[in-house]
């Protein structure tokens, strides 16, 4: 089996590339902006790993990684990566050059990424697309998240379309969708509101990235049947 896992160097993207690689009959390719010293880490501790420098906000690598996906032969590619800040200030103080910039720097390239692999997968007549959202699509989205969630948004309906018009090529696309976690996307946020946030957890415990990394695998390992969900992971605390 051969996986891409974009932004798969750090955070969740890191928890994703070494659950797959440890399956040793699995070759993965991973990419990464600024982790240089983690992803050669990554390399070094599994050896079916090859990790890609690619920046978004880099023309030409971006271009670089969509030509070079011609040779991977793969069957699964994870949308992971993301460029950003998750909160910023409220919607109306927010300059709209940020909305564009945001939208360039993580929907174009994964609109591009996204386009080679379904191009492969077509003539393969299989393959399996992997997309990360979030849960703050469900449930009440935090305050100052808008530009994050309106591009999970855009994205979660391109998982859709992917699905529908590529099932009878054998291919499927979906989703999956965490709650808060704590990675680098989050780091800035004050402690006292990671604290509530715990407090407030139907489990009193905020979900992992490894937890995370486990459901991306089941999708993976899933039958073709499974095509076009979006799979939840909040403790039901959207349920009302």
């Amino acid at each position: 089996m051969n996986v891409l896992v974009t932004g798969g160097a750090s955070g969740l993207g890191e928890a994703i590339t070494k659950r797959l690689a440890a399956n040793p009959d699995s070759k993965i390719y991973f990419t990464y902006s600024k982790s240089d010293l983690k992803a050669r880490r990554i390399e070094s501790e599994f050896s079916n790993t090859n990790p890609i420098k690619c920046d978004f906000s880099n023309e030409s690598e971006i271009v670089s990684l969509v030509d070079s996906i011609n040779g991977m032969d793969l069957d699964v590619l994870i949308n992971n990566a993301y460029n950003g800040d998750f909160l910023k200030k409220h919607f109306h103080k927010i300059l709209l050059s940020d909305f564009e910039t945001d939208f360039k720097l993580n929907i174009l390239p994964t609109i591009a990424i996204t386009q080679s692999a379904i191009k492969n997968f077509r003539k393969k007549k299989s393959g399996k697309i992997i997309t990360i959202l979030t849960a703050a699509l469900l449930n009440i989205p935090p305050i100052g998240s808008s530009v994050y969630v309106a591009n999970k948004a855009y994205l979660e309906k391109l998982t859709k379309i992917w699905a529908i018009e590529n099932s009878n090529f054998n291919i499927t696309s979906n989703a999956v969708s965490p709650s808060f976690m704590q990675t680098n996307l989050t780091a800035s946020m004050d402690e006292r509101i990671v604290e509530q946030i715990r407090e407030s957890h139907p489990l009193k415990k905020l979900l992992t990235v490894e937890e995370v990394a486990d459901a991306i695998l089941f999708l993976i390992n899933s039958s073709s049947h499974i095509n076009g969900i979006d799979l939840v992971i909040n403790a039901a605390s959207d349920i009302k």
